[in-house]
Formats: C-alpha cells, structure tokens, sequence
C-alpha cells in the first residue's frame, strides 16, 4: 500500500513532502556511503592509475572516465587534475582529456540506478550490513558498506516512487510536468534542482523515479538530464572561484564541455529518444542509455579538440601577476580530496616535499654562513624556519582529518609514517634555527676563527649529514626503500667522521691558537648538532621501510 493516502480535499502535501525528501536524503545518504567505501576499496588502484596518466587524450579520457565511476564526483577527478598541473605533472591541455572522461564516468549511477530492485533494496542493506559488521579485513568491511550504500539507493527510490505515485492524477502536477515538454524549462528546472542538491546523480535518480511512475516522457527526461549536466559542471565552476588559475581553467573547461554539449544535442533530443528507445528497455532504462549516450558521443567528438579547449579557457582565464604573500600557504591540500583517503595522503606527501625542500636549502646553507658568513646569512636561514613551521602546521592538521576518515591497514600505516617523517622535518628545522644559527651568532660576537683544517672536517661531516637527509627525503616522498636502506647503513660512516672530528679538536685544544676553548666549544657543539641531524634522518628513513614492510606483509 502507499505510504501516501488521497484526502477528501486532495493529497496530503505535508505527508507528500515529507515522503519525497526523506527519500531523497536516503538516496543520497546511500550514495555517499557506497561512494565512500569504494573510495577505500579501490584506493591504491586509483592511485597507481593516476600515476601512470599519459599524455594520449584518449588514454586520459578512458582514465578520467575510470576514477570517476569510482568515486563518482567529476569535481573530485577536477581536482586531482589541477595538483597535477601545479606539480607539473600534466599540462592543462593534457588535462582537458581527463575532465571529459571524467563526465562519463557520472553516467554509471544512472546505468546502476536504472535497473529499480527496489524490491531487493532492504536485502542488500541487511547482507551490506552484516558483511560489515562480522568481518575482520578492512576491504571486507569497505565492500560490505558498499552493498549497504547501494540498498540504500535503491530504498530511497522506493519511497521516492510511492510518494511520487498519487501524483499521477493530480493535475496541477500533470500541468507542471507537462511544461517539461519544453526543452529550455527542463534544462533550466534540472541544472536549478542540481546546483541546490550539489548531485548530478541525485538530479538523475528523480528523473528515473519520475519515468518509472509514468510522469514524463522520455524527451522531457533527456532534457532533465541534459540540466543535470550544466548544473554539476556550474557548481564545479562556482566552487573553483578564489582558487589558482589552473583551478578555474579546469572548472572552465568542464563547464565548457558540458554547456557546448547540451546546445549542440537541443535540437536532437528526438532523435537520441528514437535511438536509446531502438536499444530496448523501459522509459528508466532509456533514460539512463540516453545519459550515456549522450556523454559517451560528447566525449568521443569533443577529444579530437583538447587543445582548442585548453587555449579557450586560457584565454578566457589569463594568467595574472601573483602579489607577493606575507606568510606560505599550503599548495597541494585539498579537502575535497579527505574523502578519499588513499589520494589525499599522496597529496600530504607532495607537501611534505615542499617543506622538505626548504629544509634542505637551510641545511645547504647553514654551513657556511655557521664558519663564516654575516648576520644577514644567519638571518634568512632563520626566516627559512618560520615556513618549515607554517608548512608543519598545515599538512600535521590535513593529516588529522584524514585519521578522521575510514582508513584501510596500509593507508593507516602510511598516515602514522608521513605523520613521523613530517615531525622529523621540524625538528630538523629546529635544530638548525634555534642551535646552529646561535652558534653563528656566537661565533660572530666571539670573534672565533675557524681553522682550514677544521673547516675541512666539519664540511666532509656535513656532506655526509646532507647525503643522509637526501636518501632519506627520497624514501619518504618517493617510497624508495634502497634509499632508505642506505641511510641506515651510513650509520657506521657518520659516526666514524664524527669520532675523526672529535679527535681532531681535541689536538686543536692544546694548539697555541687565540681564544682555542671558545673555539673549541663552538666546533664540538657544530658536531654534535650536524650529528642530530642525521639521527632524525635516519629515523625517518628507517619509517619509511617500515611502511612498505607492512604494505607487502
């Protein structure tokens, strides 16, 4: 019976309402929960998939089209396409091939959706819920979620139907609807109900919903679908607003594509509902064909024009003179990106090697500006530290709200080590900006002199110390783990150059030489730091094995 009930004055509209919401929250409550478990599922996939993007415009459409039916937001995909253009990875016109895949990779929800079991909808719930709940591997568990989310989708359909099925002889909504004979309302009504509900496939379920229940035709459905398109590609653009430029070209393509897509098919909405109505099926089913279809023709005719697009929308979003920023800001950490784990800690990493970087640069030249050089050296050194911290900041919070997410064993291995490897970055940071840069200082005040022969020593100490930190960055950022094996192997080398450096200024202790405690002091303190450095090194590196050790076992 049908959970809505016609008074003598007509239908229930409270009960109507509350029906068709509450069953569009569930639909989308299951959406995000099957999208977020297989976002765990396929976590390692889709990053080794992204990695191994190319430059061939079909091969990135097919890989655009591939994550996005995984993680089912083309505003994701987006995303990830611009740090890879700001990491250099990918040029926009390389990008443009991804972004139209990524449209037909939206389109597997509605081809999911379409099959109406609601019938079977609670069945998967309760065999979703009690693979999760009685299972001991996390994939188990995500794949369990997965079925869960998918009875969900097909339940909030079900109630969506049953409150949507009185209306089928209610005339001021056979009127509304049959304004949706116009292409241009249905469009404009679709991409409106998108932008609200921030969901393509929710705009799309509700179509299905209403082709099911005999509400509208299919050219009206197709228009719908057609609105649903624009109103995702315009909420990824309005999204894009305030961020990096290649943000917005991305946006502005996608929108592009979709928007030149939906003019060019208006006037042939007849003839892609005569050809998905060839294909067989009911009206949900067709409905679904003629969102593919539609997608699938968009891209394989929009493809051979990657780089008109790209010059479109960079000239449509030039380039513009950066104002010099007051504090660092991070450059890869997206929160779009937290939902999906395993891509968000590859995105912490890209950031670790920013701070990295600039660890490495006070390192490189902290040693000479120590022996010899001015208070303006020791000074920029120090300025160096306060972005280490800012940057130690921003990827230690990314990181905590990525442990706030369903994490798999190896990504919550991963997490604990780029976690520890960016602590150990700081207090390197530290060690050369509150300890050797005093030391400068007091060599400066003191008036010490650094002997050659000593200068000899520290710097050969000091190569070693930077091979360490090189190796062991390289372990971290690159999951190199001959690199890391080396670091801890060099253990035996820096502790020999540091005995040889201690034994060398214990004979520049009796040498007649001007102020030789002071000097002294002031080396074995260099030493001793330059060792600290290669301790926090080799720790990070030695976390680095560990990870992949836990990844392989």
């Amino acid at each position: 019976m049908s959970i809505l009930q016609e008074t003598s004055s007509g239908i229930d509209m409270f009960v109507l309402l509350t029906a068709l919401f509450g069953g569009l929250a569930i639909f989308l409550l299951g959406m995000d929960r099957m999208t977020d478990a297989l976002r765990v599922v396929a976590g390692d996939r889709l990053r080794s998939i992204l990695h191994r993007l190319t430059s061939n415009p079909f091969m990135g459409m097919l890989t655009g089209a591939g994550v996005t039916a995984v993680i089912q937001s083309s505003s994701v995909t987006t995303v990830l396409v611009v740090g890879f253009i700001t990491s250099e990875l990918m040029t926009v016109t390389q990008s443009v091939g991804v972004i139209i895949g990524a449209n037909v990779g939206t389109t597997v929800t509605a081809q999911i959706i379409s099959f109406n079991v609601t019938r079977y909808a609670l069945l998967l719930v309760a065999i979703g819920f009690g693979v999760s709940f009685f299972a001991k591997r996390d994939d188990r568990r995500a794949q369990g979620a997965v079925l869960m989310g998918l009875g969900l989708v097909f339940f909030g359909m079900g109630v969506m139907g049953d409150a949507m099925r009185p209306l089928r002889t209610h005339e001021p909504f056979i009127d509304a609807m049959a304004a949706m004979a116009n292409p241009l309302i249905g469009i404009a009504v679709a991409a409106l109900f998108t932008a609200l509900v921030q969901s393509s496939s929710a705009t799309t379920g509700l179509v299905i919903v209403l082709a099911i229940q005999g509400l509208i035709s299919l050219e009206a459905g197709i228009a719908l679908v057609f609105g649903a398109n624009i109103g995702t590609s315009v909420t990824a653009l309005l999204a894009a607003i305030g961020k990096p430029r290649d943000a917005l070209r991305a946006g502005v393509v996608h929108t592009l594509f979709n928007v030149v897509g939906v003019v060019v098919w208006l006037p042939f909405i007849g003839v892609l509902a005569r050809l998905v109505e060839n294909l067989g099926g009911d009206v949900a089913r067709q409905v679904a064909n003629a969102h593919t279809t539609f997608n699938v023709i968009n891209a394989l005719l929009f493809i051979g024009f990657t780089r008109q697009l790209a010059d479109l929308a960079m000239r449509l979003v030039p380039s513009r003179p950066e104002a010099e920023e007051t504090a660092i800001r991070a450059k890869y950490l997206d929160r779009e990106l937290l939902r999906t784990p395993s891509l968000a800690l590859d995105r912490a990493r890209l950031e670790l090697l920013r701070m990295a970087d600039r660890v490495r640069t006070m390192l490189a030249d902290i040693l000479p500006a120590l022996l010899d050089g001015p208070r303006a050296a020791l000074a920029d050194v120090e300025e160096l530290d306060d972005e280490v911290d800012t940057l130690h900041g921003h990827i230690i919070t990314y990181l905590g709200q990525i442990s706030k997410r369903s994490l798999g064993e190896r990504d919550t291995d991963e997490l604990i080590g780029l976690m520890e490897a960016t602590n150990n970055l700081e207090a390197i940071g530290d060690i050369i900006e509150t300890n050797l840069v005093s030391l400068g200082y007091g060599r400066i005040e003191g008036a010490i002199s650094v002997s050659v022969d000593t200068r000899e020593v520290l710097t050969e100490l000091h190569g070693a110390v930077s091979e360490a930190y090189d190796l062991a960055m390289l372990a971290v950022t690159q999951r190199n783990q001959e690199a890391a094996r080396q670091v801890s192997a060099m253990k035996k080398q820096v502790n020999s150059l540091q005995r040889s450096a201690a034994a060398h200024q214990a004979t520049r202790l009796v040498a007649d030489a001007p102020q030789r405690v002071e000097a002294y002091r002031f080396e074995i303190d260099v030493i001793a730091n330059l060792h600290r450095i290669f301790y926090f090194s080799r720790r990070t590196a030695r976390a680095a094995v560990a990870v992949e050790e836990q990844a392989r076992s």
